[in-house]
């Protein structure tokens, strides 16, 4: 399995390959690369697509993860692109990823050729919304992630009733207690960036669920207007993972942006 070895990290990653132009899918928080499948599958061989999965997620996860910020994050998918050889893609965020990938184009504005920012924000979370989040996060430090607690997680990040939850749920169950903390904590205590939005020159696409319970609508909507160079576009039906719950629209509004982006 491919992984690279860069700041400090072992981070698993996958990589279409090719000569096309790239672009870098982060994922968000409980979930791992494997998120984009539906967008890898539409873009692959005019796109060089890269999916990795962030500290703390997937098979990047070792029981033991450290305390980190989104820059740390921010400066982890940098340095896995110059391990891959690559200069300059787009950088795909959902969620999490969104808070990293924004990070991103702050700090390393060179290699950030436009952003694809999936329910995601540049404020910190909702403090009613937060206070739910710890309680869930506390109870499932203490005595495991119980079937009924996957479910409200489902309801959050998924929506109800999609076909594909259930593999997710079994996903969320196996985290370990440490790596859960950790990102936590990192999602929990994270800088507002409303106010540095202006200094983001890259083209910028907005997607968004109207039907997201994580983030609402308006906070997407408030970004995209900080953003001097952004387009949004609001997912009808679609929860916090649209990408995945609704891949056809997002798809669709993807391909558009990719194709009219500036060489």
């Amino acid at each position: 399995m491919p992984y690279a070895h860069v700041n400090g990290q072992r981070l698993y990653y996958e990589d279409t390959g090719g000569d096309g132009p790239a672009i870098v899918f982060s994922h968000g928080l409980l979930m791992d690369g494997s998120m984009f499948a539906p967008q890898v599958q539409a873009l692959r061989g005019a796109w060089r697509c890269i999916t990795w999965d962030e500290r703390g997620h997937g098979q990047t996860a070792t029981g033991t993860c450290a305390p980190f910020s989104y820059y740390d994050s921010a400066d982890d998918v940098v340095a896995l692109l110059a391990h891959l050889g690559i200069g300059r893609a787009v950088f795909a965020g959902m969620s999490q990823g969104g808070y990293l990938s924004l990070r991103a184009a702050l700090r390393h504005p060179q290699v950030v050729r436009a952003l694809v920012l999936i329910d995601t924000q540049a404020l910190p979370e909702e403090a009613e919304k937060m206070a739910g989040h710890q309680v869930i996060i506390q109870e499932w430090l203490e005595r495991g992630l119980s079937d009924e607690r996957a479910r409200t997680i489902e309801h959050i990040i998924l929506g109800d009733g999609w076909e594909g939850a259930a593999a997710w749920r079994a996903a969320w169950q196996r985290m370990q207690p440490a790596d859960l903390l950790a990102c936590f904590t990192t999602l929990a205590t994270r800088d507002d960036i409303s106010g540095e939005l202006g200094r983001i020159t890259a083209p910028a696409l907005v997607l968004h669920g109207d039907a997201d319970h994580a983030i609402a609508l308006e906070r997407a909507q408030a970004m995209a207007a900080g953003l001097p160079h952004a387009r949004m576009v609001v997912v009808p039906g679609a929860g916090h993972a649209a990408n995945l719950t609704h891949p056809q629209p997002v798809n669709a509004a993807l391909a558009q942006f990719l194709a009219q982006l500036p060489q």
